[in-house]
């Protein structure tokens, strides 16, 4: 335990560098004089009459000369106060600050201040210890015990400050608890960021490239102050250290903040409640963290919330997410994470967005190996039901659904929007493929107008690709559905006492295709066999496989003309040729889900050539990359979706007349999601165990309402007939 040192009381407030660190003809302020905003001329010193006011109201100053003011400055408004260092105090009138129903007039009171620049008009009033900050104007700290920065404060960044020794460093260990998948947290840092430092781990010059650009973004000098924004509100908190807090932040009755920036704005402002404890981490704009939560070595993105308990350790979680009550630790969330109730557990994962977990979800709970080095992968749509407990390692396709069960092996479910059940009766694995599209239509449809709507991002640092029909499931469905011709051929081929020896997987999905498009009865009463998704001798049962099978063909075309639509609104004067030439090309099978952008593997591939080429040498140049490639994804994914039909049409060129009949299909495609949304939604009207709680149907409509009266069945609606007027104007 390092010991209370003794030092000379003139010491106090002052050598706040170190001299070892102090460059030549430099005082220990110039970097605070760097960062105030006040030109040097603001300040001057205190007038005699103002000093024996100061006196008179029982202030006490080790130095009277140190202590400079502005023009506009009443002593009257400071009583009880001590002052050490230099402390720079602002223009001080006879006013009143006020913040919701909560009113204090300007001034200082029965506080010590310890070398600090204060803003114009500030209310501080009980701050016990206030050192080194430079606060801004109109500002409230109200009862606060403890605020201070040290001269190597860091605010959460991953950085080492000059004479620190590389043990210091603030890691954050993501994905993996070992910390094999380490990185350094930055303020700026995006999911993207996070995904391609922890992901692609085997290229060590990226690593060190990476860590480099991460050092050299801020500066490693020793002595800059923690700074407060205009118009905060801090009040009763016990402890504030090497803490930055952006403008209109409220922060009110927290028990430790410590190493952190805290960004906020006018038109995002963040704010943090009562009893949390943050420390080590980057908060982003228009965060939200209340009432007992713990977060320590920790990413909020923006506009994220943080409640009700909830502990998140070691973990990113990324933008339009809201966590409460849980434990998370060693995760990267991707955008739109939602994550509630006090029972849930997520540990060592890759999330990559729109995810949920129910109540008791016990998430990595176990490791089968003899450290705790397991990861689970789960695509776009996550959502393990109630009391699922998986282990590692595990890896899901997009938008799988997990019933409530106690999975007992790793699983690896390469099929996207799939129930997945644990059937413990009959000891087996069943996977529904295509589920949602089946018989949730209703939430699959509401989950992109969701999470646009939740989007209240003012600046977008992170693109995020919303719509669950995109390249990345276009593509899962693609290798499903030829995984399901592989297994129906099986199915086919043993029924018959035929053997599969020798015969090939193309030949195999050749037959399974065949019957599936052709010969459908076939199929009807076939088992069908799934391979390679679970860790056991189990059988894997793949319920409905021909309706599923024809399902995903059924989403691909929608996606496909749904994107070319587009294409066709925004290029009218486009004839057929000129649009299947500018269209035209291979299609691109491998996706890149960077952080909740959607990019071709190419792309990143060359992304990463170009930072290990020295062509980005900071983060914010490598988030204008990422803005270029958003700029181009929808013309990327306009030609996915071109290739995605002709595969689908299985032609060379496409006529006037597949064009056309291509446009009847999807016009049908959404009058039956349009369909599909009211009667998934109706179910739970028609339930008779729905209306048990209720004592007649008038009471039933008065609490629920009546399903064609439900908004999103509304909107989506008149979304189809707008939808009609544009198939019919995109006719050649």
């Amino acid at each position: 335990m390092k010991q209370v040192n003794v030092l000379p009381v003139g010491k106090f407030g002052r050598d706040f560098i170190p001299a070892d660190f102090l460059p030549e003809g430099k005082d220990e302020y110039y970097l605070r004089n760097e960062q105030s905003i006040k030109p040097a001329n603001y300040w001057r010193n205190l007038l005699a009459d103002e000093i024996e006011a100061l006196v008179k109201n029982a202030n006490t100053c080790e130095d009277w000369d140190s202590l400079l003011v502005t023009d506009a400055f009443e002593p009257h408004w400071i009583k009880n106060c001590e002052f050490s260092g230099l402390v720079r105090i602002g223009k001080l009138e006879n006013v009143l600050l006020t913040h919701h129903d909560l009113q204090m007039p300007a001034g200082i009171t029965n506080s010590r201040i310890i070398s600090c620049d204060i803003g114009d008009n500030c209310a501080i009033h009980d701050v016990r210890y206030l050192g080194h900050y430079i606060i801004g104007d109109r500002v409230m700290l109200l009862n606060i015990d403890e605020m201070h920065t040290s001269n190597h404060a860091k605010f959460g960044n991953g950085i080492l400050k000059d004479g620190e020794q590389e043990e210091v460093r603030t890691w954050m260990d993501l994905i993996n608890e070992t910390g094999t998948r380490a990185v350094m947290p930055f303020d700026g840092m995006t999911p993207a960021d996070a995904y391609i430092w922890a992901k692609y781990r085997q290229d060590a010059t990226l690593q060190k490239i990476l860590g480099q650009i991460t050092q050299n973004q801020f500066d490693s000098r020793r002595g800059f102050y923690g700074t407060v924004g205009d118009a905060c509100v801090v009040k009763s908190c016990r402890i504030i250290k090497d803490v930055k807090i952006g403008p209109c932040c409220y922060v009110k009755g927290a028990n430790k903040l410590k190493n952190l920036t805290i960004n906020s704005s006018e038109e995002e402002p963040t704010q943090i409640g009562e009893g949390v404890e943050l420390v080590n981490g980057i908060i982003g704009l228009g965060c939200r963290i209340f009432y007992g939560c713990k977060a320590v070595r920790f990413i909020m993105c923006n506009n994220t919330n943080l409640k009700y308990g909830a502990r998140l350790i070691h973990s990113l979680l990324g933008d339009n997410s809201t966590v409460s009550c849980c434990e998370m630790l060693h995760n990267l969330m991707f955008p739109a994470h939602e994550q509630h109730h006090n029972n849930s557990f997520l540990t060592a994962s890759l999330l990559l967005g729109q995810s949920n977990l129910a109540a008791g979800a016990t998430v990595g709970s176990n490791h089968n190996s003899r450290a705790n080095d397991g990861e689970i992968q789960a695509g776009r749509g996550f959502w393990p039901g109630l009391c699922v407990t998986l282990k590692h390692c595990c890896r899901f396709a997009s938008f799988a659904l997990l019933v409530k069960g106690d999975y007992p092996a790793e699983l690896d479910i390469p099929l996207p929007f799939t129930l997945i059940s644990n059937d413990v009766a009959n000891d087996r694995l069943v996977v529904m493929p295509a589920f949602w599209w089946m018989y949730n239509m209703y939430a699959l449809a509401r989950n992109t107008w969701k999470f646009n709507s939740r989007d209240n991002r003012r600046i977008k640092t992170q693109n995020i690709e919303f719509d669950s029909l995109a390249p990345d499931t276009a593509e899962e469905m693609f290798t499903a559905m030829t995984l399901l011709e592989r297994w129906i051929a099986k199915a086919y081929l043993r029924d018959a006492n035929e053997t599969t020896e020798g015969t090939g997987d193309n030949e195999l999905a050749a037959l399974g295709k065949r019957l599936l498009m052709d010969e459908t009865e076939k199929t009807a009463t076939l088992e069908i066999v799934g391979e390679n998704m679970e860790n056991s001798n189990r059988k894997v049962l793949i319920p409905k496989a021909s309706k599923a099978y024809h399902a995903y063909r059924q989403m691909l075309h929608y996606y496909a003309m749904t994107n070319l639509l587009d294409y066709r609104q925004a290029n009218m004067d486009a004839t057929l040729e000129s649009m299947c030439q500018a269209l035209a090309g291979p299609r691109q099978r491998q996706w890149v889900n960077l952080g909740g952008q959607l990019v071709t593997n190419e792309d990143v591939e060359q992304l990463l050539a170009d930072i290990k080429a020295n062509k980005y040498d900071s983060w914010p140049a490598i988030h204008q990359a990422y803005d270029r490639l958003w700029e181009e994804y929808p013309a990327v994914k306009q030609r996915h979706a071109f290739a995605t039909l002709m595969t689908l049409l299985e032609v060379g060129r496409l006529t006037p007349q597949l064009w056309n009949a291509a446009l009847q299909e999807v016009m049908r495609t959404k009058e039956f999601v349009c369909e599909q949304v009211y009667l998934t939604r109706k179910k739970d009207y028609e339930n008779a165990f729905r209306q048990i709680t209720f004592s007649n149907a008038d009471e039933m409509t008065a609490v629920m309402g009546k399903p064609e009266d439900n908004s999103f069945v509304k909107q989506v609606r008149q979304e189809t007939e707008v939808f009609r007027k544009i198939v019919s104007a995109a006719r050649f």
